[in-house]
């Protein structure tokens, strides 16, 4: 079956692409691994000459690299330029960085000399999702390249033209052919893939089913994984927070990439003291949002990635509103042409019913009524997820007290859960393991080789 780009706004198929067979993405391997055995002993600047040329590309063709994003996926242009900005920063920030990074770590040991080297692996596997195509993928292959590892990136099939972009920049880059491949494949092929004795470990950013699948092939082959899943991202209001600032957060927080975030601040928790004039301001902002042409600056809220994620966003409310939930605004699908959701605002949500540890991806925002910071804590721990979170408040250590309370791999504060490259990106609980983006980043797919160079009276002979 082929791969198909469709517009999301209009439905329109734009281009299809054949998937490889078996036997071609088995050969894709041996061929990452034949480039592996070179591109390791490459050094910093010759890495480094490449990648910056990349980062340069990336800047230089912005309008049209945005451009595909928004016809493939729907995210408005603005967002999409955004995008490619930071991914030529990710780019940017590896190459200069990385042999700073890796370099050797001496360790104290009396009476002898020893460091901890760190050096590739081989070739790895990421697969990558929809919601951010060349972002995704960016940081995955950046820090893993210049690190001297190979990689292969099993793209969404939401967004084909968008992997294949990216491949044919590194070419034209100068990268060795193998160090980068993109591998457009059914999902059958995965754990042939994954078993394949050359690859040496798999990063995936998806939902938590394609996490756990993933997972586990990666189990089955003691293979080292990284998985980014989903996130149901609290919002934490307090009642000394500068309200009309923490209303316009919210609905950044919510409606970036038209709700289509792992980090997007999801559970909006308020304490009573400020919950009505919060949901009043809410519902004024989120309700004067234009739906419209992702193309058009003017554009408020685009399309979701496809016409099914518009379906399912939509049964998963109609679920909710049946169990009891309350629609502030919105709470269903506008009458036009695409995959669209108009700006959705549920209240009295409760543990019971099924949206309640959920992740809702798209334009709805679920507010949550609490009596207290105390009580707001223990709401925000409530959830099998735990990616990312933020507090709104005027005291410094009130704020400190609460980021570091909520149970997630990332929690900001009087602002939304973002990405930088200097920060670590990742989660905990069934939000998925390991860290990407800053220095962590770069250290996962790395064999930390102890050299020991003798001395001492040889330690014990226990292991």
């Amino acid at each position: 079956m082929s791969i198909k780009s469709t517009n999301p706004a209009t439905g329109e198929v734009l281009k299809s692409f054949e998937p490889l067979t078996k036997s071609e993405a088995l050969e894709a391997i041996d061929k990452a691994h034949e480039a592996y055995g070179k591109w390791r002993h490459t050094d910093f600047n010759a890495r480094k000459t490449i990648m910056v040329k990349f980062a340069g590309e990336l800047k230089n063709r912005t309008d049209e690299l945005a451009k595909l994003i928004t016809l493939e996926m729907g995210k408005r242009i603005s967002e999409s330029h955004a995008e490619i900005a930071f991914c030529a920063e990710i780019v940017e920030f590896y190459a200069n960085g990385a042999e700073g990074f890796l370099a050797d770590h001496p360790l104290d040991v009396e009476g002898a000399d020893a460091y901890i080297q760190y050096t590739p692996i081989g070739v790895l596997v990421g697969v990558m999702p929809w919601n951010f195509p060349f972002y995704q993928a960016v940081r995955f292959i950046a820090p893993n390249i210049m690190a001297g590892n190979t990689t292969i990136v099993r793209h969404s099939s939401i967004v084909p033209q968008c992997a294949e972009k990216i491949g044919t920049l590194l070419q034209e880059c100068g990268l060795p052919e193998g160090v980068f491949t993109n591998l457009p494949i059914p999902h059958e092929f995965m754990e042939p893939l994954i078993a394949h004795k050359y690859v040496r470990g798999v990063s995936l950013t998806g939902s938590e089913g394609a996490g756990s699948s993933v997972a586990a092939l990666a189990g089955k082959y003691l293979k080292p994984t990284v998985l980014e899943l989903g996130g149901n991202d609290p919002f934490i209001v307090l009642e000394d927070a500068d309200l009309e600032k923490t209303i316009e957060m919210a609905i950044k927080g919510r409606m970036t990439n038209t709700g289509q975030s792992c980090v997007a601040s999801k559970r909006l928790i308020v304490v009573e003291k400020v919950a009505e004039a919060f949901l009043a301001g809410l519902k004024k902002g989120m309700g004067s949002m234009k739906l419209g042409d992702p193309m058009n600056p003017d554009t408020d809220v685009g399309p979701l990635s496809s016409e099914s994620a518009a379906q399912k966003l939509d049964e998963q409310v109609q679920k909710a509103v049946k169990a009891g939930a309350t629609v502030v605004l919105g709470g269903g699908r506008p009458d036009r042409e695409g995959a669209y959701f108009n700006p959705t605002i549920l209240t009295d949500v409760t543990p019971d019913m099924p949206s309640y540890d959920q992740e809702l991806f798209g334009p709805v925002a679920t507010v949550y009524v609490v009596k207290d910071e105390e009580e707001a804590v223990r709401l925000a721990n409530d959830s099998s997820y735990g990616l990312g979170g933020s507090v709104y408040t005027s005291d410094p250590k009130r704020a400190r007290a609460v980021a570091e309370s909520v149970d997630t791999g990332m929690m900001f504060v009087n602002q939304p859960t973002n990405s930088q490259a200097e920060l670590p990106f990742g989660g905990i609980k069934n939000s998925g393991y390991g860290r990407e983006l800053s220095k962590l980043g770069i250290m996962e797919f790395l064999n930390r080789k102890l050299i020991h160079l003798g001395g001492g009276d040889g330690g014990s002979d226990v292991s």
